[in-house]
Formats: C-alpha cells, sequence, structure tokens
C-alpha cells in the first residue's frame, strides 16, 4: 500500500510538473497555471506527437498502479490523477480544438503574454524577458495554427477568430506602447521590434482565415460520444446527458419564478445607482470584502483563515485594458506565490459595463461572492496537506462552488440590505441554468453561435458582447457552461446527505471548510471519501464508455 501511494504521489508530481508546460492556454482565469521559466508556446507536428507520447506513458503507469489494497483517500487520489489524465485525452483527441477552432491559436499566441501582465508591476528580470520572448514567438504559433487548420477547421469558429482579429493589432500595439515605460530601454525596444513582427502575423492570420473562409467545413460540435467522454470521464459527471438537460430547465424554471416573485415585491424599486468612480468602487470593495468573510464566520457559514490572502479590486492599468478580449482580467497567482492577493481589474462604473461589470459597478459584493469565493478557494486548496490535490483538475467542483456560494449567503440575508443586488443574484442564477442548455445544443450541434448568443442576450437577458463571447467560449470548451449548475446540484447533495447522517453533530462551518480545501477534487469522488458512497463514482464509470479506451478516468487500478 505504501509503495502504491508513493509511486501514486511520485507520478501526480512529475505530470503535474508536465503540465504545467504543455496546457493550453484559454480565456479562463480557474485553469491559468505558473510556467517554468524561459518556457515558450510550441503546437507544432514534433510537439503535438511529444505530448501524445508522454500522455501514453502516463496512462499506462498510472494502469500499473496497484491500489487493491489502498485507502478510500489513496484511490480518490489515483482516480483524480486518472481524470486529469482523461482531460489531456480529450484535448488532444476528442476536442481536438488546435484542428478545428482558429480562436484556440489566438490563444496559445497572445494569452501567454496577456497572462504576464496581470500580475502588478514592476516589470523587469526573467518576467520582461518572458514577456519578449513569448511575443516573439507569435508569428511562429499563427503559421502552426495554418498547418493545423487548413482543411479541418470549422467556419463558424473561423468567423468568430475574425471579429476577434478585426482589431486584434491595434489592440496589441497600443498594450504594448502602455507597457513600454515599466521597461528598460533596452527592453522597451526589444519589446518593440517583436510587437511590430507579432502585429504584421495577427493580420496575415486574419487575411488567411479570411481567404480560405470558405474551405472551413468543419463541424463546431465534437460529437456526442466525445461530449459523453468529458462528462463521465474528465468531470466524473453520474448525469446522461437528458438528465443533465432537465436539471437545467428545472434549475431555469425555479429561478424564473424567484425573481418574478423578488420583482413583483420590489416593482416601486428605482435603477439601482452606480458608484460614483474608480476610487470609490475599490475602497467599497475592499471594505465589502471584510465585511462579507466575517458574515460567513459569523453566521456559522465558513470560518476563513484570518492569514487567508484577500480578494481586491485595482483599477484597469493601460497595459491590459486593450487585452482584456483576451481573458479574465483577474490576477489569481499560483501554487507557489498562496500568499499573493487576488487582484480584479475593474473600470470606471457608467451604465453600458457588460452584465457583471455593471453588477459589481453597484454592489462589489456580488463579484465577491463569486469571484472571491474563487480566490479564497484556490488558496485554501493550495495550503492542502496533500500535494497531489493542490492542482485544478475540472470545473464542476470549483465553479459549483463559487455558484453555491451565491445562493448560500442570499439565502442567509447578505442581501436583504439592498434588492437590486439579491435580484441580480437571482437573475445569475438563471443564466447559470440557461448555460446548461447552450452549452449541451453546442456540444450535440443543436445550436449555432448565433442562435446560442442570441438565447443569452434574450432569456437573461444580457449585452450582446458577453452573450457572443460566452457562446464562443462554451463552444470551444464544451462542458465548461453546464458545469456552475451541476457543480452546485452535486454539492447541494452531499450536504444534505452529510447534514442527514451527521444529525445533531453536523457542522455546516467545518462542511463548507472541507469542501472548499477539496475543491479541486470531483464532487462523485468527494462523496466517495467523505460519506463512503460509491454511487455517483460508479454512475460516471458506467455512463463513461468502453472501459478499454485511452486515458481512463476510473481505471480498475483508481477502483480499487
Amino acid at each position: 500500500m505504501d509503495s502504491g501511494r508513493s509511486r501514486l504521489a511520485g507520478l501526480a508530481e512529475e505530470f503535474w510538473t508536465w503540465r504545467a508546460a504543455a496546457q493550453p492556454d484559454s480565456y479562463d482565469d480557474i485553469t491559468r497555471v505558473e510556467r517554468p521559466g524561459g518556457w515558450l508556446p510550441d503546437w507544432s507536428p514534433d510537439a503535438m506527437a511529444e505530448r501524445r507520447r508522454v500522455l501514453t506513458e502516463f496512462t499506462r503507469r498510472h494502469g500499473d498502479l496497484d491500489m487493491s489494497a489502498a485507502s478510500v483517500a489513496d484511490r480518490v487520489d489515483a482516480a483524480l490523477l486518472g481524470s486529469a489524465l482523461a482531460r489531456v485525452h480529450w484535448e488532444l483527441d476528442q476536442l481536438c480544438d488546435w484542428r478545428r477552432n482558429p480562436c484556440f491559436f489566438i490563444d496559445q499566441a497572445l494569452v501567454p503574454v496577456y497572462n504576464l501582465l496581470l500580475e502588478p508591476p514592476p516589470f523587469h528580470g526573467t518576467r520582461a524577458q518572458d514577456i519578449v520572448a513569448r511575443l516573439g514567438r507569435v508569428p511562429e504559433l499563427l503559421e502552426q495554427a495554418k498547418h493545423h487548420l487548413a482543411g479541418h477547421a470549422a467556419g463558424p469558429f473561423a468567423q468568430y477568430a475574425l471579429r476577434l482579429l478585426d482589431t486584434a493589432d491595434e489592440a496589441l500595439g497600443a498594450a504594448m506602447a502602455a507597457l513600454a515605460p515599466f521597461l528598460s530601454a533596452a527592453r522597451a525596444a526589444a519589446l518593440a521590434a517583436v510587437t511590430a513582427a507579432a502585429r504584421r502575423a495577427l493580420v496575415d492570420y486574419r487575411e488567411w482565415l479570411q481567404e480560405h473562409l470558405p474551405a472551413f467545413t468543419g463541424a463546431i460540435s465534437p460529437g456526442p460520444e466525445a461530449f459523453r467522454y468529458f462528462l463521465h470521464r474528465v468531470a466524473l459527471l453520474p448525469y446522461p446527458v437528458q438528465r443533465l438537460r432537465d436539471m437545467g430547465r428545472q434549475e431555469y424554471a425555479r429561478a424564473a419564478a424567484a425573481e418574478l416573485v423578488l420583482r413583483r415585491r420590489h416593482r416601486d424599486l428605482p435603477e439601482p445607482p452606480l458608484l460614483a468612480d474608480t476610487t470609490r468602487q475599490i475602497e467599497r470593495q475592499r471594505t465589502d470584502e471584510q465585511s462579507i468573510r466575517m458574515f460567513l464566520r459569523d453566521e456559522g457559514l465558513i470560518d476563513l483563515p484570518h492569514d487567508l490572502r484577500h480578494y481586491r479590486n485595482a483599477p484597469m492599468p493601460p497595459h491590459l485594458e486593450p487585452l482584456t478580449w483576451l481573458g479574465v482580467p483577474h490576477y489569481m497567482a499560483s501554487p507557489r506565490r498562496p500568499g499573493d492577493d487576488a487582484l480584479r481589474y475593474i473600470r470606471a462604473p457608467r451604465a453600458d459595463l457588460p452584465y457583471f461589470q455593471r453588477a459589481e459597478a453597484h454592489d462589489p459584493r456580488v463579484g465577491v461572492i463569486h469571484e472571491g469565493v474563487h480566490a479564497w478557494q484556490s488558496a485554501l486548496s493550495w495550503r492542502h496537506p496533500n500535494p497531489v490535490r493542490r492542482h485544478y483538475y475540472d470545473s464542476a467542483a470549483n465553479e459549483g462552488i463559487a455558484f453555491h456560494a451565491e445562493e448560500l449567503t442570499l439565502h442567509a440575508g447578505l442581501f436583504d440590505d439592498d434588492p437590486a443586488s439579491a435580484l441580480f443574484v437571482v437573475n445569475a442564477m438563471r443564466l447559470r441554468a440557461l448555460r446548461v442548455e447552450v452549452d449541451i445544443g453546442l456540444a450535440l450541434g443543436e445550436l449555432t453561435l448565433g442562435q446560442a448568443a442570441t438565447r443569452l442576450a434574450e432569456y437573461v437577458p444580457m449585452d450582446s458582447g458577453t452573450a457572443w463571447e460566452e457562446a464562443a467560449f462554451f463552444a470551444g470548451h464544451p462542458g465548461q457552461g453546464l458545469s456552475y449548475l451541476m457543480g452546485k446540484t452535486q454539492i447541494h447533495d452531499l450536504l444534505a446527505d452529510a447534514a442527514q447522517r451527521g444529525g445533531d453533530t453536523f457542522g455546516l462551518a467545518s462542511f463548507m471548510g472541507r469542501l472548499w480545501r477539496e475543491g479541486n477534487v470531483p464532487l462523485a469522488l468527494q462523496r466517495w471519501e467523505l460519506l463512503g458512497d460509491r454511487d455517483h463514482v460508479d454512475a460516471a464509470r458506467r455512463l463513461g464508455g468502453d472501459p478499454g479506451a485511452p486515458a481512463v478516468g476510473l481505471a480498475e487500478a483508481a477502483l480499487g
């Protein structure tokens, strides 16, 4: 048993070291990783072949683990690593964004630079060097894109990429011009040279996509079998697709009804005022963040450690503002810097801000109870005594925890003093429920990007820009949109059963503390470990298809 645990720990450490260099970049802030020093992105055919070779070897070693005499906790670790391996297989050979989605290569080319800009100044030493080096890589990456996409790309993805690329070169130029004063004269000169080359490459990529657009006949949907693989081998969800769809529809109706009652109750409520300016919002958010931590403790919901890092608002820097279409403007830090405060960069309050930003410009608490929860939960996970559990696996647990926190604090009375904010929280519940229908429809080829964006814009409602952004992201990352509700639903199930079993000895704060610390672990596995109930694990295994497929997330070795 000790030998198996030791081999598993070593394998997990090797995997996550490799994954920090091989993982693709995306818009999402939760999935960001801290790259090794001197790292450069590479999606050449040789690099793809090497990824597959390494994955095959990791999968073989994972399958060779003997966990038959191991504890449930150790078998959960083994299944956790299996889930992570299954995600790599999904990315490389089932989702295949690198062959179908031109937006993927915008992410691989520019998001590595954007991520380096998120940490506050100073910009010097290896950080400045890495910015220049990664920006210098852009032309080669976009040439790799052409090689992979030719004859395979999906037209709708290409059309959305053209929308993004319409002003991408100007945006990059403006951001790097704003960054230059933070650099030494020599580094600024090098930055100007690589920026000019990267801008030319972006224009060339845009023209290439436009020229080849008629030939891009690939589907945006990965297909039902691939989607099923993700749901049950990667995310370890115990529900079939139709059940997921029904759950989303039921939640949408529940949230819509709750919102209807609240709007009726507060029908004379005036349009909620926005905070006066950025300074006032930052000051208010700082106070709110501390008061919410006290509220969580005083209401017995969760007791966060006093030395846990904070979640702060900060003014949007000019070197970031032109590039926020590349990613959520959050600095989330990393397991190597767990004490760094998480930062959300904000724009000045105004009426035409996008959906979430406008709500926060009225009441920063609506951001704290979701994005702040991400910041706290990730920091707690980074402190986990078991290093196997310190890393992100899939978003259902992480997003489910944040979504659950919104509803938890709403019911506990956090927004009793602000009906407009309570209404927004309920409306956001409706959005998260609608995402399930949109996510499934895109993954199964039942909805086009335009139809998905229209549905989000009309049914929430939300601004068109945010709706298109969400639709394109969910189409490129099937299963992410439904993760919020599925995670929250599993948490409700786990909480209800744990409370029933615990009776008078059940403590909500201790339950929540454990849940957040284990927030990188799929909830089916958390249920197995906490309650000894393997039903959800076994259901995911049954629904996952052929057990002989590569990189299975629930191998016999893991289940024991």
